[in-house]
């Protein structure tokens, strides 16, 4: 099944009522959510080589007593990997919104999460990093340049200009934030 019949055949207040139920903080903002569900619907997919999944996973606890809690990792997996590849899993916050409707859907996703759940999911994570898809290339065309221009940097430039982890860490702790 692929994303684009998921949006298709639900209606905005099924997904509304999901929406608000998983994220209850995106309360202010959920006519975004309405106005992006609503230009998906109209939207042509794009054919894509990859999966929608989502992962739920465990989060780190900072204290001892407290207790655990999850979240749901939202990624693309392509359909033919790479033999190469470090990785499977892909991000798709940055991914054409067109693309992400020609996605299919992970079997095991279909197997763990409701269709509402699925969507609402989907759409918290398409719009991390922007309500509007010109704002998220601006993010991701932005990305790109640093990672360009640090690459454009020579070996003691870069020694000179960044930081290790470690380093960062003691910075910091010694100004109280860690």
């Amino acid at each position: 099944m692929k994303f684009k019949d998921l949006i298709n055949s639900h209606s905005w207040l099924s997904i509304e009522i999901t929406l608000l139920n998983l994220y209850p903080d995106q309360e202010d903002i959920i006519e975004e959510y309405k106005r992006i569900f609503d230009s998906l619907q109209i939207l042509e997919p794009d054919n894509s080589e990859m999966l929608i999944v989502l992962s739920e996973y465990e989060c780190d606890t900072t204290e001892e007593n407290e207790p655990t809690s999850t979240y749901i990792d939202v990624s693309g997996r392509k359909l033919f990997p790479e033999i190469d590849s470090i990785s499977n899993s892909y991000a798709i916050e940055f991914v054409k919104w067109e693309k992400c409707l020609g996605m299919d859907l992970a079997p095991e996703t279909l197997d763990n999460f409701s269709e509402l759940e699925i969507i609402s999911h989907c759409l918290f994570e398409m719009t991390f990093c922007g309500y509007e898809q010109e704002e998220i290339q601006e993010q991701f065309d932005s990305i790109n340049k640093i990672v360009d221009d640090y690459k454009s940097l020579t070996d003691k430039e870069k020694e000179e200009q960044t930081i290790s982890l470690e380093e960062l860490k003691k910075k910091l702790d010694d100004k109280g934030g860690g």
